[in-house]
């Protein structure tokens, strides 16, 4: 198990990638029960190194957004790391190489939970065009250049082996006693003869020796100015995909500038975590990463809309009363076209940023529609949609009247409905 050895991998060009590997595996961190948030997989990496658990907590949240694998990579730790106290960890004792805390039945949920947390990562987009095993390898390649140079700190230790109970200790020295005094030697010696090496004055086995205390931590060195050179970096990237993305150039998407922003900040988290700085950067990581999951998960094409804020309503009685276009960049729009004549044909789009639209239309009227949204329910006609990033509801409903109604909605967060009046 991890603790069971004492040796630290070789410095300098010597030690080469299977000792560095085989040294992490023998070593490894021991998820702790004190101090963690969950399982304690990123409080264990933290401890181990020693670097801030923070640290390792934000890597994985920006792992799971930008490339999906945090989460398997969490689940990986919580089933080969051992818990504090244990010998082994969850899924070695499910082998049968030790006892761990947890059960056999909860390594096998543990297992089994590997399967969807490696389809969701290998189904999402971010895996398709490479940036999420980009991502994996610069994960890997972190925590190796962790073991590799500060390897040596903190290596956890085996749990000490119980010694045998004080019950077990007197009944030795009272057959011991007994033996003496009744003159009975089952080994036909003097018993004040015995040559017991280490043994206490009053019999039984030798006091324990108290553990070691914990080495003091190492002393602070001057601040380190990689947390401002990451933080002027950070901006320069951003700035300069801004700046291309307002040029014309199709990559340089927000999604992709805050990916390569927030990338720029994790290169200076880790890089930070060797020389004990850059803690400062936490507080940009974070927003970020919050930014970056709503970027690649609400659609946010409709929500730039050029027009007003605020609500809008139009209800047209005449067909050159109807506008080609109803457009607002914030607010609820209603129209309402009950008013028009018999027989009239109208073709009409409401573009909506961020509100609720709605639409009347005639009851016996003939309606083409087609309604979308980012982000909300949809009720067109009937027909419901709900949630982020639904498909278009696009279908024709006949009419009696002779009125030809044809509505488009795009909406980029709220709900669209549409119903006749």
């Amino acid at each position: 198990m991890s603790g069971s050895e004492t040796q630290v991998p070789k410095r300098g060009p010597a030690a080469g990638f299977e000792e560095t590997v085989k040294d992490f595996w023998r070593s490894r961190p021991v998820r702790p029960v004190a101090g963690r948030k969950f399982a304690g997989v990123a409080a264990g990496i933290g401890y181990r190194y020693g670097i801030d658990p923070t640290v390792v907590r934000v890597a994985l949240v920006a792992a799971t957004v930008f490339g999906g694998f945090g989460v398997f990579v969490y689940l990986l730790g919580w089933l080969f790391l051992p818990q504090e106290g244990d010998p082994v960890s969850a899924f070695e004792s499910l082998i049968g190489r030790g006892r761990a805390s947890s059960s056999p039945a909860f390594a096998v949920m543990l297992l089994l939970l590997l399967f969807p947390g490696l389809t969701w990562t290998l189904s999402g987009g971010w895996m398709t065009d490479g940036t999420g095993l980009i991502g994996f390898a610069l994960m890997a390649v972190a925590l190796y250049l962790l073991h590799r140079n500060r390897g040596q700190y903190n290596r956890p230790t085996m749990p000490a082996p119980a010694y045998p109970t004080a019950a077990f200790s007197m009944a030795s020295a009272a057959s011991t006693s007994t033996a003496t005094e009744g003159g009975w030697d089952p080994l036909a010696a003097d018993p004040s003869a015995w040559d017991l090496p280490n043994a206490s004055p009053s019999g039984g086995l030798p006091p324990q020796t108290p553990p070691p205390p914990p080495a003091p931590p190492a002393p602070r060195g001057r601040k380190s100015k990689i947390g401002a050179m990451t933080f002027g970096i950070a901006v320069l990237v951003a700035g300069v995909g801004t700046v291309l993305g307002l040029d014309g150039e199709a990559w340089f998407t927000p999604q992709h500038v805050v990916g390569l922003t927030l990338g720029v900040v994790g290169i200076g988290l880790v890089a930070g975590s060797f020389v004990r700085g850059g803690r400062g950067l936490i507080g940009l990581a974070v927003p970020l990463a919050i930014v970056g999951m709503a970027l690649t998960t609400v659609p946010f094409e409709n929500f730039s809309v050029k027009g007003g804020v605020g609500d809008l309503r139009a209800t047209p009685s005449q067909v050159s009363e109807v506008l080609p276009e109803y457009r607002h960049s914030a607010g609820d729009i209603d129209v309402d076209l009950t008013k028009l004549p018999a027989g009239a044909s109208v073709t009409t789009k409401v573009s909506n940023g961020a509100g609720n639209s709605t639409v009347l239309v005639p009851a016996g009227a003939e309606v083409k529609v087609s309604c979308e949204t980012g982000a909300g329910e949809v009720d067109c006609l009937g027909q419901s949609r709900s949630g982020v990033g639904e498909e278009v509801v696009d279908f024709t409903s006949p009419g009696t009247n002779g009125q030809k109604i044809t509505v488009k909605v795009e909406n980029g967060v709220g709900n669209v409905e549409v119903r006749r009046g």
